[in-house]
């Protein structure tokens, strides 16, 4: 028997932007409670996003760049009669965003030798314009939901 469903907290939007996403990406970013040092990363990032691309504002960017990383299908293993199935599922929008900004943060600490901060901006601006291993990702996931449409009748 399952528990009940966990309620969603509230979250406070974040002091720069006024932006709940924005708070989410710095609790992605956040370890061990270093709240500061996780803003002052993403706040790094948005800064530098800001002076890479003329043409439109950090947080347009941000925002785009997590529309373009965001997964609208994935598969899920499903154990049917002793087999297990990859069975496509869509993705609920707020799970869409959490796997948007885990994969953003994941590709971005996986750029070694440059500050945590340019990092993370390289990867949102990849995002942005639609390159870069998170958006690799997305595609990748849509294929694979793609090649096992046809155990889509098991959901």
């Amino acid at each position: 028997m399952r528990r009940r469903r966990a309620e969603k907290r509230q979250l406070v939007p974040d002091v720069r932007y006024n932006s709940e996403i924005v708070t989410r990406l710095i609790n992605i970013v956040m370890k061990r409670g270093k709240k500061s040092v996780a803003q002052s990363i993403v706040y790094g990032a948005f800064d530098s996003l800001a002076q890479r691309e003329k043409d439109a504002e950090a947080l347009e960017i941000f925002l785009q760049a997590l529309e373009n990383a965001k997964p609208k299908v994935q598969v899920k293993a499903r154990r049917i009669g002793g087999a297990t199935y990859q069975v496509p599922v869509e993705v609920d929008p707020d799970r869409q965003v959490a796997i948007a900004l885990r994969w953003l943060w994941q590709y971005a600490r996986e750029r070694k030798g440059i500050p945590m901060a340019d990092a993370l901006a390289s990867e949102l601006a990849d995002a942005y314009h639609e390159t870069g291993s998170a958006v690799k990702k997305r595609d990748d996931t849509h294929k694979m939901a793609a090649a096992n449409r046809a155990f889509a009748h098991f959901r």
